[in-house]
C-alpha cells in the first residue's frame, strides 16, 4: 500500500474518512555522536544555523514519520490526519522522538 495521504488537519479536502483505525506512533530514540558534538560544538563558536544538529533533527524526525506510517499501513489506512511531533530529552545528550497521528481509511467524496 502507499500511504500518500497525510496532514496536520483532521480532515482532508475531497475525502471523507469511512473508517478510523486509531492512533499510529513512530517513537525514534537518537544520541549525538562524539563527532557531532565536537561539530556542533565549533558552529556554535561562530553562530548561526547548526547545521550538524539540524541535519540529525530533519533524519530523526523523517525516520519517526516513516516508522508512524508503517504503523498506519499495517492497520489498513490510507492516510493519517492530526499528525503531530513531539520530543523529550531523556537524558544529556539523549532524545525521543514520536510522531503521532491518527490513522484512518478515506474515500473521494461523493
Amino acid at each position: 500500500m502507499d500511504l500518500t495521504k497525510t496532514t496536520t488537519a483532521f480532515e482532508l479536502k475531497g475525502f471523507e474518512i469511512s473508517r478510523n483505525l486509531g492512533v499510529v506512533r513512530g517513537i525514534l530514540v537518537r544520541s549525538r555522536s562524539i563527532f557531532g558534538t565536537i561539530g556542533a560544538s565549533f558552529q556554535t563558536l561562530l553562530g548561526g544555523n547548526i547545521t550538524i544538529l539540524s541535519e540529525l533533527c530533519e533524519k530523526t524526525r523523517q525516520e519517526a514519520f516513516e516508522i508512524m506510517v508503517q504503523h498506519a499501513e499495517h492497520l489498513g489506512a490510507n492516510a493519517i490526519i492530526g499528525i503531530r511531533y513531539e520530543s523529550t530529552e531523556i537524558f544529556q545528550g539523549v532524545t525521543e522522538v514520536l510522531c503521532y497521528g491518527t490513522a484512518v481509511y478515506v474515500e473521494t467524496k461523493k
